[in-house]
């Protein structure tokens, strides 16, 4: 199992609501189609399960 995580966001988080917002600045995506690269933690996994809808996960 890989020690890090990346993931992409691939739809506007425009619309959604407050705490989705603060989900995807927390997960540091700020832009269309930025890729970030965390650890991976229950707290990171949680946060993506969230915005699942948003993101696309890169596979290592």
């Amino acid at each position: 199992m890989s020690d890090t995580v990346t993931f992409t966001q691939v739809k506007s988080g425009i619309g959604s609501t407050e705490k989705i917002h603060a989900t995807l600045t927390g997960l540091g995506l700020t832009k269309m189609n930025k890729t970030v690269t965390r650890k991976d933690t229950p707290e990171i996994r949680g946060m993506m399960k969230k915005v699942q809808h948003l993101i696309r996960v890169e596979e290592a």
